[in-house]
């Protein structure tokens, strides 16, 4: 509906800013420079982000408006999940480029100040961060709180408009661990995956190698999830389904453990019954009670990348949107060997 010359939704929906850059036809990060009062952006697009806000009606967030002081030099990271180990080497990375340069780190999972935030982002937008890193599966609502330059950091079902995306190579990872142990001698080979853009590119990779070497692949999914009872119950559905079973592939490190747990319980002695690889190359990897064989997703390197993509999109939110890929490598311990 019109309201004095003013355009508003009859939906109760409030306008975001993806709806501003819309129809100003910009960049959600030049909406924002333009809310901040921040130079080097035209006259001409200045003035049309103005139209649209105002065309909107479109009222910034209390976290967005008070981006208009100075700036934080802090930079917000949305986790999926503090338990599952991954992320250890992706934050190091982006420490690493970031400390430098003065730039504070603070980390948030979904669970975040969840009484208070309807998402972690906006309890890092409360703390005034300059850009997001994200990595997890974002949401609509998630990446609508998102009122500063963002990168998303893994692979990911959801495409966040307009952020970057550096990540690890999943599906080469994927094909990687099935290499091995087919290298190994192994023929019949399951595979223990999750939810999540990670997790299914992996697994389009294991089932990819398999079919070329005329095997025959066999997955499964836990509970949904990437946890240790993930890797349990999937490892248990495996093992019971396909007692010829000589190896496992786990879509990360922490479910690794979950199926080195139903082996015990099925009898099954690693690697002498049954070789078993994980993903990530967490510090549970190399953890002397299993010595576990890995893929190494690199996600120091993905962090850094990370971290330098949201850098250049601070100086220039005007950049093309880019997806850097990292190569995996193959990480062996003493979890995997030939079959008996």
């Amino acid at each position: 509906m019109v309201d004095n010359g003013r355009v508003t939704q009859e939906t109760g929906k409030r306008p975001n800013i993806y709806d501003v850059a819309s129809a100003a036809g910009v960049s959600k990060s030049l909406v924002s420079l333009v809310l901040r009062g921040a130079p080097g952006v035209s006259a001409a697009r200045r003035a049309a982000v103005e139209e649209a806000i105002e065309r909107l009606n479109y009222r910034p967030s209390r976290a967005a408006a008070t981006l208009a002081g100075n700036r934080s030099r802090t930079i917000g990271v949305v986790l999926d999940d503090y338990r599952n180990l991954w992320f250890v080497s992706l934050l190091g990375g982006l420490h690493d480029e970031l400390a430098p340069l003065g730039f504070r780190v603070a980390v948030a999972d979904p669970s975040f100040n969840a009484h208070l935030d309807r998402t972690p982002v906006d309890g890092l937008m409360s703390l005034r961060v300059d850009g997001i890193v994200i990595a997890t599966e974002p949401t609509e609502e998630m990446f609508a709180a998102v009122d500063v330059p963002a990168v998303v950091a893994g692979n990911r079902d959801v495409i966040v408009p307009g952020a970057d995306i550096v990540a690890n190579d999943d599906e080469a990872g994927g094909r990687l661990a099935t290499e091995h142990l087919i290298g190994l001698g192994h023929r019949e080979i399951g595979h223990v995956t999750g939810g999540g853009g990670a997790e299914r590119l992996r697994a389009q990779g294991f089932e990819a190698a398999m079919r070329e070497h005329g095997l025959q692949p066999h997955t499964v999914q836990g509970h949904g999830l990437t946890m240790e009872p993930d890797g349990y119950e999937g490892a248990l559905k495996l093992l019971d389904q396909n007692p010829a079973l000589t190896a496992i592939f786990a879509a990360n490190d922490v479910m690794a453990m979950g199926v080195a747990a139903a082996a015990r319980d099925r009898g099954r002695r690693i690697p002498e019954d049954l070789s078993l690889i994980g993903y990530d190359n967490s510090p549970l990897a190399s953890a002397n009670l299993l010595r576990l064989t890995t893929i190494d997703g690199r996600n120091g390197e993905v962090g850094a990348g990370a971290a330098k993509a949201l850098l250049d999109r601070m100086k220039d939110p005007e950049l093309p949107v880019q997806t850097k890929l990292v190569d995996p490598e193959l990480v062996v311990r003493n979890s995997t060997a030939a079959p008996a």
